[in-house]
């Protein structure tokens, strides 16, 4: 059998990658396409329809990255699973609602009569307003360790509006990206707005989370590595500060450089999910579960990671093949 030579703790180290990828990837893709809806404008329709084509041809593909996240936990980290689903099982649904409302709404919107057509995209708006809030929430509860008490529910609900502050910023970001005109102006408004509560949320959220769990304390403040991962967060603050000039200068430079919002934010998305991968490494649930309490049997890893390295390259592929064929600006909306 391939990959008889790997030792229950590579294992344990590759599924953990690949889920961390799956996360990383779903956060930043689904991101920004959950940040289109959440900024949709309540009565443009002009605004609602540039703003769906700029995510049409990505938006249902980039969900495939929650789908693998979930199975890849479910396989290899089972009892993770199911501490996880059993804490949050109610805002998991909350998501899971969310994300079937606004695909409903998606192809509602287009199939009504236009007199209806509103309520759709308002159902669309509140369904990713309810995605990101939920995701925001069970990532505050999972960073807490699976807690309950009142302090965990108000970091809980810290991070459920961060998350949708970040998911809204790298949506505005798009947006710039993939529009022109009154649109783009509207984005780089937006994004300029996100930008400020999203650099307050970092650092809130950074202060806390050194309050909640002692190894995250000492390896950040007493290690002797300490010094050198605090340029996680003095390269993150840069690139929001750089984010910050870019959005003030780029709407008179012509048309040039409007991928530079998009990409910092990305940077930024990844400088954050590095800083809590190296905070919460060895724990798949910090504090209570480490990777190896939780790791499936190793035989049964062996065999499906054949299946992995020929699934993940495959899904990694045609998403960059989805980009390239609809790189540009997005074309005007029309149903026929």
């Amino acid at each position: 059998m391939p990959f008889e030579s790997l030792s229950a703790e590579a294992l344990g180290n590759i599924y953990v990658g690949l889920l961390g990828l799956a996360v990383l990837l779903y956060a930043i893709l689904d991101g920004y396409d959950l940040g289109v809806g959440v900024l949709f404008p309540p009565r443009n329709e002009q605004f609602k329809d540039d703003m769906v084509a700029s995510i049409g041809p990505y938006w249902d593909a980039n969900e495939t990255w929650l789908v693998l996240a979930v199975g890849l936990l479910l396989i290899a980290f089972p009892d993770a699973h199911s501490a996880i689903l059993q804490t949050l099982y109610i805002p998991a649904t909350l998501m899971l609602a969310g994300l079937i409302l606004r695909g409903v709404s998606f192809d509602f919107r287009a199939k009504v009569p236009q007199t209806k057509k509103r309520k759709w995209d308002t159902c669309f708006k509140y369904g990713s307003l309810l995605t990101t809030l939920s995701q925001g929430y069970m990532l505050g509860i999972w960073v807490t360790g699976l807690r309950t008490d009142i302090y965990a529910q108000g970091f809980a609900l810290l991070a459920a509006f961060g998350v949708t502050a970040a998911y809204a910023f790298i949506g505005a970001c798009w947006l710039i990206l993939k529009t022109e005109g009154e649109l783009q102006a509207k984005a780089f408004y937006w994004a300029k707005r996100c930008l400020m509560i999203l650099a307050a949320g970092i650092i809130a959220v950074s202060f806390i989370n050194l309050t909640l769990h002692q190894d995250v304390r000492a390896l950040w403040l007493e290690s002797p590595v300490g010094l050198l991962l605090m340029l996680i967060p003095l390269a993150c603050f840069g690139l929001l500060l750089l984010c910050g000039i870019v959005l003030q200068k780029l709407p008179d430079a012509g048309g040039h450089g409007e991928w530079l919002p998009f990409a910092l934010a990305l940077l930024v998305f990844v400088l954050c999910f590095t800083a809590f991968g190296i905070s919460y490494y060895p724990y798949v649930v910090p504090g209570k579960l480490t990777i190896m309490d939780a790791l499936s049997a190793p035989d049964s890893l062996r065999f499906l990671l054949v299946g992995a390295v020929v699934v993940v390259p495959c899904i990694l592929m045609y998403t960059v093949w989805v980009y390239r064929i609809f790189a540009g600006k997005s074309e005007k909306l029309a149903y026929y």
